[in-house]
C-alpha cells in the first residue's frame, strides 16, 4: 500500500464540487486515511510549495491556495501516486482526458480543483508539512 496527499483546492470547494470530488475519490477504491479542511496562510502556502520558490507562477499560486478553504487528505491504495494522478488528469483542464476531475472540474493551469503528489518523497514531505503529528485511520 502506498499513501500521498490529495488537495481540494480552493476553487473547487468554493464552486462546491468537493462532495463529488470525494465520491469519486471513494469510487475509485481509494482509502482516505486523513481528511481536514484547512485555510492556508500565505506563509504556509509558500512552504508548500517551496520547491517552485524561483518559479514565475509562485505567487500567484501561493495566493490563490491561500484564497479560502481547501481540503486536504490522505488517500491510501496500491499506487496510490500515479492512480490519484491518473485519476486528476492533466494539470492543464484542456489537455486532460475525459473523465478525469480536472477535465470535469478544473478551470486552468491554476484553478484545476485538485493536487496531488508526483513521487513518495514529494508524498512524505507533502503529508508531513499537512499533517504532523497526526495518526493515520486504518
Amino acid at each position: 500500500m502506498e499513501r500521498t496527499l490529495a488537495i481540494i483546492k480552493p476553487d473547487a470547494v468554493a464552486a462546491r464540487h468537493a462532495g463529488r470530488i470525494l465520491q469519486r475519490i471513494e469510487d475509485a477504491g481509494f482509502a482516505v486515511r486523513a481528511l481536514r479542511m484547512v485555510n492556508l496562510t500565505r506563509g504556509e502556502a509558500e512552504g508548500f510549495y517551496a520547491v517552485h520558490r524561483e518559479r514565475p507562477f509562485f505567487a500567484s499560486l501561493t495566493a490563490f491556495m491561500s484564497s479560502g478553504p481547501a481540503i486536504v487528505m490522505v488517500l491510501e491504495a496500491p499506487d496510490a501516486i500515479r492512480k490519484w494522478r491518473d485519476l486528476m488528469g492533466a494539470t492543464d483542464p484542456g489537455k486532460a482526458v475525459a473523465g478525469t476531475i480536472r477535465k470535469e472540474f478544473g478551470a486552468s493551469i491554476e484553478r484545476n480543483a485538485t493536487h496531488g503528489s508526483d513521487a513518495p518523497e514529494t508524498a512524505a514531505f507533502e503529508v508531513g508539512y499537512l499533517f504532523a503529528g497526526v495518526e493515520f485511520a486504518g
